[in-house]
């Protein structure tokens, strides 16, 4: 029998069997559809990720922090730091002679909780960084700049630089503060209330949703010689190093050196190692979830296992007469198979659709204002769904529907002609 012949002949017996066979294709439906919509939206997370952190996050730039491994090890989890970081350490770093022909700068980082007052009274608590202004917009050319306003590379004391959530609080239009305005800034550090009067000079624009060390749209930004007066400490939280190649090399080689130099009591974290684990951590998510989803498509494929055995039972007289006129056992082996085929065919193309549609729909429902939230910005998450995707999910609908066909058929196959004559 032709291959166009079997497909015929396979296409009429599931005519034949419409519900049941619209139902075992529901089963298969739910599977990719899970499977689609679930992966879909991970990716898109991924994707958003990617986005954020590669915008709040400059390739060639190494952040050292206090303590051992502070990034992968647990067992410092709650340890208190090893040593402690302080402004004047940007020069033992620039100093070390092994890595200078590697480093561009080294610039210290303040972090300290605060609040602050605009003209008409109104409070907020925000995250105030003290920073170099000038070797910040160095390292962070395409975040560290205004939308409003300007950014002094060689600022007064008073000066301060806000981000762009700061400046549009509730993303309603209604400004909070501007260039231009006066700022009150208090600190509960130490432990009596300081407060001065600064002068916002710029309005960053937007960032996104992600920030690690990199501007973000709720900091408020100030010079770090006025952070150290104002905190009453020259302690940092973190020095950012920008060297002057992005490459594995030359990270490598600086970290170990800059780790070497403070006897492993400081930890360099680099960005790249940063979106390796965010992408690592992902991906198990996504396998995770992926697995959970194709536990429907096996239900599934038991499902077709069902469906098939009880049309062999039906058609056993049918099978025998076919036989009887000629019919190889490979022929009916490959009809089975074909219909089992065309149901997840049918049955994953459908899925695709639906899981794409599923994803869409969450997509919407999530919006804007409800965008899963990240240092108070909004990561809006949008479903991605690659050719690579697809080909998957088809490959693995049709694959099951054919694997979970195959005893029915090699049962189909073997029945001997009188037997199969003389069922009732």
């Amino acid at each position: 029998m032709r291959t166009r012949d079997i497909f015929g002949y396979s296409f009429s017996a599931i005519k034949l069997r419409k519900l049941r066979a619209g139902l075992t294709t529901l089963g298969i439906v739910i599977g990719i559809a899970a499977i689609v919509a679930l992966l879909s939206i991970t990716q898109g997370l991924s994707a958003s990720l990617h986005s954020n952190f590669e915008r709040g996050l400059s390739a060639n730039t190494l952040i050292v922090v206090p303590g051992s491994n502070a990034l992968s090890s647990a067992a410092n989890i709650g340890r208190a730091p090893t040593i402690a970081l302080y402004v004047n350490y940007t020069e033992q770093i620039l100093s070390i002679s092994s890595i200078s022909q590697y480093v561009v700068s080294a610039t210290p980082v303040m972090n300290q909780v605060g609040y602050i007052t605009n003209s008409s009274g109104s409070t907020v608590q925000v995250d105030i960084t003290g920073i170099n202004f000038t070797e910040a917009a160095s390292i962070y050319p395409t975040t560290f700049a205004s939308a409003t306003g300007t950014i002094p590379l060689n600022p007064s004391d008073n000066v301060v630089v806000v981000g762009a959530k700061i400046s549009n609080l509730n993303s309603n239009g209604t400004i909070f503060v501007e260039a231009n305005d006066q700022l009150k800034v208090t600190t509960q550090v130490p432990l009596a209330n300081e407060t001065y009067i600064g002068n916002v000079t710029g309005v960053l624009a937007p960032v996104g949703g992600l920030s690690l060390t990199g501007p973000s749209d709720t900091g408020v930004y100030i010079p770090i010689e006025q952070a150290e007066k104002y905190f009453g400490t020259s302690q940092v939280s973190e020095i950012l190093v920008q060297l002057k190649s992005s490459n594995n090399a030359t990270i490598t080689t600086v970290s170990k050196a800059i780790t070497d130099y403070f006897n492993g009591q400081v930890t360099v974290i680099s960005s790249t190692a940063i979106i390796n684990t965010i992408t690592a951590a992902i991906s198990t998510v996504s396998f995770f979830l992926g697995g959970v989803a194709a536990i429907s498509l096996l239900v599934a494929g038991i499902s077709i296992m069902n469906i098939m055995i009880v049309s062999l039972i039906e058609r056993t007289r049918e099978i025998g007469i076919l036989k009887a006129l000629g019919m190889k056992s490979r022929t009916v082996l490959s009809t089975f198979l074909c219909e089992s085929a065309i149901i997840g065919l049918v049955g994953s193309s459908v899925g695709i659709v639906l899981g794409w549609g599923v994803a869409n729909v969450i997509e919407l429902v999530q919006g804007r204002d409800r965008a899963v939230q990240v240092n108070g910005s909004g990561l809006k998450i949008t479903p991605v769904v690659t050719p690579e995707l697809v080909i998957v999910a088809l490959a693995f609908g049709i694959g099951v529907s054919i694997l979970f066909a195959i005893y029915p058929a090699w049962r189909a196959a073997k029945l001997k002609v009188v037997d199969a004559l003389r069922y009732e």
